[in-house]
């Protein structure tokens, strides 16, 4: 978090939707999780993991709502700037 003169910036993060017994998403975190995080996009936008559920709270703006799983939202300053389902 960075604070300027417009006010609290939040950094960009890569916020993971997911749910349970999705194979899409294990296979993921199998082959590409470990490897992440040491990557240059890691690094910029750490990535949150977020378990998909109806009327769920979040602390950013989402453009449209998530339906499907695993669903990849960059998110730069509490608002998604970008996705990938």
């Amino acid at each position: 978090v960075a604070s300027g003169l417009c006010g609290t910036l939040r950094a960009a993060e890569l916020v993971m939707f997911e749910h349970a017994g999705c194979p899409w998403c294990q296979m993921w975190h199998r082959e590409i999780g470990p490897i992440y995080p040491k990557t240059d996009e890691g690094k910029q936008a750490p990535l949150r993991r977020v378990t998909l559920a109806p009327a769920m709270k979040l602390d950013f703006v989402l453009r449209e709502p998530v339906v499907a799983t695993p669903t990849f939202v960059l998110v730069e300053n509490g608002k998604e700037v970008g996705r990938l389902t």
